[in-house]
């Protein structure tokens, strides 16, 4: 057995996997890829010129606007927006639903224990912190960690649009319900969303559904059908991919 092989197992151990589960576990069936628009839904008047706006700007000055934004009434509550964090040039983003505690206070997204679990859902599927990018919808922490409010996701959608211009990755994976609701325009639930292919706004980037690990943390059970989604993704992104 190699030394990454052995690397990748103990990832699998790390995330609660039995390690027959990579052989063994019939990856989710591909849909008919389903084009789903992932448009901003309009927000109150002056917002959409500074869509506008946001949408010519590079990394320094996007960050910058991110960091003194007072769009929506999340700023008043924040000790720091939480930008995102990873490579500009990667191949995956990860997009998540909104910072915690942990995230407000260091200012990057996915610490902590969730963090943690994060990281190892992606090495064992062969993926590096620091090669992907992972963002947020919302880019401040919302108060006793409740849900985004639709008007604070639609103050921050020209933001996290603007980070997928960027990047064009190869495959977005949206964590969390929050994340595939918002990304996809839609209210199913994550059963109902989970082992289909997805599309991103007017763009062939696909967009492939998963658990958010704080979800994960508490119920483990699930974590089977984490890594499931996961071997789905990855396939995904092969496919996208193949040739280059």
């Amino acid at each position: 057995m190699t030394s990454g092989e052995e690397k990748r197992l103990a990832y699998l151990d790390a995330m609660g996997i039995q390690r027959w589960a990579r052989r063994s576990q019939a990856l989710p069936e591909t849909s008919s890829a389903s084009s789903v628009k992932g448009e901003a839904e309009d927000v109150d008047a002056g917002e959409p010129a500074a869509q506008g706006e946001v949408a010519l700007l590079g990394w320094d000055e996007l960050q910058a606007r991110v960091a003194s934004c007072t769009l929506c009434p999340l700023h008043k509550g924040r000790t720091q927006a939480v930008f995102g964090v990873g490579d500009h040039a990667a191949r995956w983003m990860i997009i998540g639903e909104a910072p915690g505690a942990d995230e407000d206070r260091q200012g990057e997204p996915f610490v902590g224990r969730a963090g943690k679990l994060l990281d190892a859902m992606l090495l064992a599927i062969g993926l590096k912190r620091e090669q992907v990018y992972i963002a947020n919808i919302v880019k401040c922490r919302p108060p006793n960690n409740r849900d985004p409010l639709p008007e604070e996701a639609a103050a921050c959608a020209p933001y996290l649009q603007r980070q997928i211009a960027l990047i064009q990755p190869k495959i977005i994976l949206a964590v969390g319900r929050i994340a595939a609701h918002h990304l996809l325009k839609t209210d199913q639930s994550m059963g109902a969303l989970r082992g289909q292919r997805f599309y991103y706004a007017d763009t062939d980037i696909p967009i492939v559904t998963t658990y958010h690990p704080a979800y994960l943390l508490r119920s483990p059970k699930e974590k089977r059908k984490a890594w499931a989604d996961l071997q789905f993704a990855h396939r995904i992104f092969s496919e996208a991919t193949l040739g280059q």
